[in-house]
């Protein structure tokens, strides 16, 4: 009988004996394994080298409008960065303003601007006393991390269902109370679960009738582009729906490429209505006088236009897709059948999620990092590190080889079914 949770007393513990030895054998061989978070592979990364070697000349150097951009200014990013980033985000250049290279620092300065300076013609954030933040859980620990540095912020758990946010929660919060000001998005292959928020979902983002003025939507397209499947989500337009409700000034969007050529030094965007990207720009004018404008010619010139990125992203996914394959087919022979977790088999992205028996995730994550694993922490994909199940793990497959993938995957089933069993029998 494989099912742990019809399984009786005498069996379990008999499992148990077995496990332990197994578990014990893995401990022994001192393993320093890592599945904790979504960087690229050193194969990945070479994809992207010869960019290094690009510009060589000062007419290199020179962007389509004659700007040298080894020099000041620009504020905003060179145009033909600009024209690149707005076919990934789907908007018009003009709604596009070219960053460093992260997106999560462009989207703390936008909580920084708002809470600071304020938004459509509102008090700063920081003046309106408590206000909160809708967090959709599981989700990304970055966007927590944001919002939980501004004392003033409450963070309201928001759960995620197979379509994206629940959206009934979304609109009683946003519509109802004035004290809701912003939500966290990965709307296409979400972190962690890899969910594609439906059409329907983009639609009520999009009609939204917020009691805020000053409420926005934080939409992190990470990973627009990072498909794993010959048969990829789609994601509608979240601006162009905005549009159609005269809702423009609702969504702040971002990308970047940083797990599309060089994490540590990639580009990143974000884009917005002319009245956010206004508020925007008289923060960022003091902030800096320009980005790495080189760097963002680098970029252009690798990849000539959007369609080099998408070839480019053909590239990860022959890479990528073997790994993420190998994690669903170990899932699913090693406790497909023991009735103690679940899984999402995501489209694309950089993230397995896995839910394990309630009151669990703590002891796997804890026994994977006693036998050499690294893990994220359990509870990390909740807002203030709090799952309220202790069930949620976050796997990342990305960066380890195939062989050494296996191994921790192997470890993490086992420890999986050793806290399985403790809990079972502690019943």
């Amino acid at each position: 009988m494989s099912d742990y949770q019809s399984m009786d007393k005498n069996a379990l513990e008999s499992e148990l004996k077995n496990l332990k030895a197994e578990y014990e054998d893995y401990k022994a061989q001192g393993l320093k394994l890592n599945m904790a978070r979504g960087v690229p592979s050193t194969a990945q990364l070479e994809l992207s080298l010869p960019m290094l070697d690009i510009l060589k000349s000062d007419s290199d150097c020179l962007s389509v409008s004659g700007a040298d951009c080894r020099n000041y200014g620009i504020l905003d990013g060179i145009d033909e960065a600009k024209e690149l980033f707005a076919q990934m985000l789907g908007v018009k250049p003009e709604n596009v303003f070219i960053g460093g290279n992260s997106s999560l620092n462009m989207m703390f300065d936008t909580i920084a601007c708002f809470s600071e300076n304020g938004v459509a013609g509102e008090q700063p954030w920081l003046l309106q006393g408590k206000i909160k933040f809708l967090c959709p859980a599981p989700g990304y620990d970055r966007h927590f991390g944001v919002t939980g540095f501004f004392k003033n912020i409450e963070m309201i758990t928001i759960p995620m269902t197979e379509n994206g946010p629940d959206m009934d929660m979304v609109e009683k919060y946003v519509e109802n109370d004035s004290t809701v000001k912003g939500i966290w998005c990965v709307p296409k292959y979400s972190n962690p679960d890899g969910i594609t928020y439906s059409d329907e979902t983009v639609k009520r983002f999009a009609a939204l009738k917020p009691a805020a003025k000053d409420f926005r939507i934080m939409w992190d397209n990470a990973y627009c582009i990072h498909d794993l499947t010959d048969t990829p989500d789609t994601l509608l337009n979240l601006y162009d729906e905005c549009l159609k409700n005269g809702n423009e000034d609702l969504p702040i969007m971002f990308c970047s490429t940083s797990k599309i050529t060089f994490p540590g030094s990639g580009v990143s965007a974000l884009a917005a209505s002319k009245n956010n990207l206004d508020v925007l720009k008289s923060r960022y004018k003091f902030q800096t006088i320009g980005y790495d404008k080189l760097n963002m010619l680098r970029h252009i010139r690798f990849f000539n236009n959007y369609e080099g990125v998408v070839a480019h992203m053909q590239k990860h996914k022959a890479i990528l897709a073997p790994k993420f394959e190998l994690v669903i087919s170990k899932l699913t022979k090693e406790l497909g059948d023991k009735n103690i977790a679940s899984w999402h088999n995501p489209n694309g992205g950089y993230f397995v999620s896995v839910n394990v028996l309630n009151g669990c995730a703590k002891k796997v994550v804890a026994l994977c990092k006693e036998a050499g694993i690294n893990l994220t922490g359990a509870g990390a994909t909740y807002p203030y590190g709090i799952d309220p199940n202790d069930s949620n793990i976050r796997i990342a497959p990305s960066f380890p080889p195939l062989d050494e993938l296996a191994k921790a995957l192997d470890i993490f089933c086992l420890c999986t079914k050793i806290a399985a069993i403790e809990k079972l029998l502690d019943k």
